[in-house]
């Protein structure tokens, strides 16, 4: 607050400190980033200045600090940092589930000759091609699939099943394999154990085959979750043998 009142009316904390201060990521440097509407700002120990057209919904508060909106915020972190900054802040802001990317399409609209522009463009790009979700855990899943050049699957799938319908997380119909997600904070406990293994068998004996996989695996071996589903839907899309 002191750095934003130091830098005059109008002025509002921005770029790092305003996406730590949004909880976007951490920032332990020893300078306050403010931005202030195109006019020059007297130097200051301790604070980095920046100039930028802002215009009121480019502005928020914080803990009733002014800061920039979390759209603007992203298009300033973008180009201050690198891709891989961008797109932890970018996944935390989805995470967080603040993230309105009706306002990041406005923002980047009235900011093309941004140096952030492009960087933030993309990966605006890139997270709108996943299929929609309901968990991180989910979410990293469709990246995994993206990556490795899977048919894209029916995430969150409806599958009609004699006695009721059941809901997986991901489906490819064609080859009649449905892939499910486990986090422990869903599946962690007894009782859930023991709906998945009955959910697993009405599947199975709809002659969908299932297949589960964890978070260590999706998270820290993307690449081997990859390859094992390929197999998977190659092996599904064989004839089958004759008796």
């Amino acid at each position: 607050m002191g750095a934003v009142l130091a830098c005059g009316p109008g002025a509002a904390l921005s770029h790092r400190s305003a996406a730590a201060l949004h909880d976007l990521c951490a920032d332990n440097r020893s300078v306050i980033d403010v931005t202030v509407s195109c006019r020059t700002v007297r130097p200051r120990p301790g604070i980095l200045p920046h100039t930028a057209d802002l215009v009121e919904r480019d502005l928020t508060a914080v803990d009733s600090v002014p800061v920039t909106s979390l759209a603007r915020t992203l298009l300033d972190l973008s180009a201050v940092t690198d891709v891989t900054g961008l797109r932890r802040a970018y996944e935390r802001a989805e995470q967080l589930r603040v993230l309105d990317l009706t306002y990041v399409d406005e923002v980047l609209k009235r900011n093309k000759h941004s140096r952030g522009y492009a960087s933030l463009r993309a990966l605006a790009a890139e997270h709108r091609s996943f299929p929609v979700t309901r968990s991180e855990l989910e979410r990293r899943m469709a990246r995994v699939c993206e990556d490795a050049s899977l048919p894209p699957p029916i995430a969150n799938a409806t599958v009609d099943l004699p006695g009721g319908p059941i809901e997986v997380d991901f489906l490819w119909p064609a080859q009649r394999l449905v892939v499910e997600t486990d986090g422990f904070e869903t599946h962690g406990t007894r009782a859930a154990f023991e709906r998945d293994r009955r959910r697993d068998q009405r599947l199975m004996a709809a002659g969908y085959r299932v297949v589960r996989f964890t978070w260590r695996q999706v998270v820290r071996d993307a690449k081997g979750t990859g390859r094992a589903i390929e197999r998977l839907l190659a092996a599904a899309s064989l004839p089958t043998p004759a008796p």
